[in-house]
């Protein structure tokens, strides 16, 4: 069975096209995956490996690998609280408590609607914004319990900009080719990049 829909399958095609070596391809397709049906499942990792030319236990390693690939379902909105060493000392641990009375759940788990997902965290990068959060992995700082509530309120009624989850990939799919880091084929590239000196250093 094809897991991939018709307009998915064309874009996917469109994507391996981007690279040399199809297999390059597999961070993109997973996100597409994602991106379809809101997590990946093992029908996706099959076609995927298809489509690459490589083996469905390759596709699994990668998408193992990285956190943001989600193996079960997931909520429209995955919130994940900072739960290391700056964070867990301004608050974390409470907030994270107060998230789990707030939804009705335990870190790691979806509420009833499939609204949320609540998840711990390592580092978010924002030490000095302590304690902070992610939504689909847009960022939230310095967050108490109420501000907490009130996140959930304008999410549940859509009066919010945080894009539901799985968006960020799509809008990745689309970006123009002019926009492409090193848009130029390995081939065709006669002279170092304009910001390299001799030496290796930067202008």
């Amino acid at each position: 069975m094809k897991f991939f829909t018709e307009e998915n399958l064309e874009l996917a095609h469109e994507i391996i096209g981007r690279y040399p070596k199809p297999r390059s391809a597999m961070i993109p397709l997973l996100h597409l995956a994602q991106e379809q049906e809101g997590w990946v499942n093992d029908d996706a990792m099959t076609e995927i490996a298809e489509l690459l030319g490589t083996t469905s236990a390759e596709v699994l390693g990668t998408c193992s690998f990285y956190e943001m690939f989600k193996r079960k379902p997931v909520g429209k909105y995955v919130i994940n609280i900072c739960t290391t060493m700056s964070c867990a000392l301004m608050g974390a641990g409470d907030l994270m408590k107060h998230a789990e009375s707030r939804l009705g759940l335990k870190s790691g788990g979806s509420t009833p609607d499939g609204l949320f997902t609540l998840e711990g965290a390592e580092c978010q990068a924002a030490c000095t914004e302590a304690p902070c959060l992610q939504v689909n992995y847009r960022h939230q700082y310095r967050v108490t319990p109420d501000q907490f509530d009130q996140l959930v309120e304008d999410l549940a009624s859509s009066d919010s900009d945080i894009p539901k989850h799985g968006v960020l990939s799509q809008i990745r799919q689309h970006i123009p080719e002019d926009k492409f880091v090193g848009s130029t084929p390995p081939e065709d590239v006669v002279s170092a990049p304009v910001w390299l000196n001799e030496d290796g250093g930067r202008e």
